[in-house]
């Protein structure tokens, strides 16, 4: 094992947080439904084997109470959740559902109810070690529930933890929060509670919303009313891998959030975009997420003194992908980079052989990924960027990032042309 300091960023005063609890794997669908909690079991069997979490204490989720629920979704909403395993069959699929619940992505599950108010309380949480000064960074792996809607469970989420957590610091001394989304599904459900609230950003990288459900995050969505220019789309297309993905976000993301100014950044840490999940068709390796999250990590020390909350989200490459993806960003909210050439240790593959022998597991922290990217330089480039025009990967990436920034880079007073804004 290798634990590196940043090089880049500064270590914020107060000791990190991390959130975790055990009834975090309580939120299970069904034997067969692709998200399964044993891929946040698995990754911090991985971050204790890498001795990542030595002198680190765990900081034990609060349950969101209804009050708190209510910040975000209706009354109605929370009783149907309450209700849905006695009124629906556990594992029920209906043709027709109330509020989402007992569909083909939201099958009603025990205490599901419980389970959920347990992942919004962990956001809430890391919010509240943040907001208190206790800490400058935190990281709860079991959040990122970011598709819930005020009254409908959607994608595999019922409660949209970083809306409540937004919500509750709103309301207790912040009024400029940037949310940054990097899961490989548009983030809907958090651009759609603040879509009109001019004191949340919310960033969502993606993959387009012509090929991937929920079919939203264009770069035309800009925000709405006083709120217009703090919705932020970056789609981009099937296949984009690290190096172009690092260029896009870098094109955009920085600018429009070092304009708008936040107090905090809160990143939803999806790691469907790996070009090994069965769910979506992005094209990056566990390098190029590392490197993601390491860039929002630094964001954030550059505009808003380090305040920085990460969740979880997507992801179900289940074994090789989520365990070592996460376990990256737990090492970066603890300031405790690790080394890609980092090797897994042979207790975790013993551990993971016995409840799956047939998975080729993998032997670092790394997939060997380049995330060496060209950095945008305006439409069309330049001789002295050194990189070919003609290269059709390179037009369809700046195409989306020329289409983002001359959505929302006029509206905050920046040239979508010039690359140094």
């Amino acid at each position: 094992m290798t634990l590196q300091s940043s090089s880049t960023s500064q270590s914020p005063p107060g000791q990190p947080a991390l959130v975790w609890s055990a009834d975090y794997l309580n939120y299970r669908w069904s034997d067969d439904h692709p998200m399964n909690p044993t891929r946040l079991a698995l990754t911090m069997d991985l971050a204790r084997g890498v001795g990542l979490l030595e002198g680190t204490e765990l900081l034990p989720p609060e349950v969101a109470s209804d009050s708190e629920l209510l910040r975000v979704h209706t009354p109605g909403y929370v009783e149907a959740v309450k209700r849905a395993p006695r009124d629906l069959p556990l594992g029920s699929r209906a043709s027709e559902v109330l509020h989402g619940l007992g569909s083909e992505d939201n099958p009603v599950f025990p205490d599901m109810h419980e389970a959920s108010a347990v992942i919004a309380g962990g956001t809430l949480t890391a919010a509240r070690a943040i907001a208190s000064g206790r800490s400058r960074r935190a990281v709860s792996i079991g959040g990122g529930m970011h598709h819930a809607m005020a009254d409908w469970a959607s994608g595999f989420c019922v409660y949209n933890d970083a809306a409540i957590a937004i919500s509750w610091l709103l309301d207790n001394g912040y009024d400029r929060i940037a949310y940054i989304d990097v899961d490989a599904h548009h983030g809907d459900g958090v651009q759609a509670a603040f879509l009109a609230d001019p004191r949340v950003m919310t960033v969502s990288v993606h993959q387009h919303p012509a090929t991937l459900w929920p079919n939203t995050g264009w770069s035309t969505e800009v925000g709405a009313d006083a709120a217009e220019g703090t919705s932020v789309n970056v789609p981009v297309l099937p296949g984009t891998g690290d190096r172009l993905w690092l260029r896009a976000f870098h094109a955009v993301v920085p600018g429009a959030v070092a304009a708008f100014k936040p107090q905090i950044i809160i990143s939803q840490c999806g790691v469907d975009s790996h070009r090994e999940d069965p769910l979506a068709d992005l094209g990056l390796t566990v390098d190029g997420q590392r490197a993601a999250f390491r860039a929002m990590r630094d964001l954030a020390d550059q505009v808003c003194e380090g305040r920085w909350l990460a969740v979880g989200g997507g992801g179900y490459g289940l074994v090789r992908v989520v365990p070592r993806a996460w376990t990256h960003l737990i090492a970066a909210v603890l300031d405790r980079d690790l080394d890609p050439t980092t090797s897994i240790p042979d207790e975790w593959h013993e551990k993971v052989r016995l409840a799956a022998p047939s998975i080729d597991l993998p032997s670092t922290m790394s997939d060997d990924g380049d995330v060496e990217y060209p950095p945008w330089d305006g439409p069309g480039g330049s001789p002295e960027s050194g990189v070919e025009h003609v290269d059709r990967a390179i037009q369809r990436i700046d195409t989306a990032i020329v289409a983002t920034r001359r959505a929302v880079y006029p509206l905050w007073g920046l040239d979508p042309e010039d690359p140094r804004d």
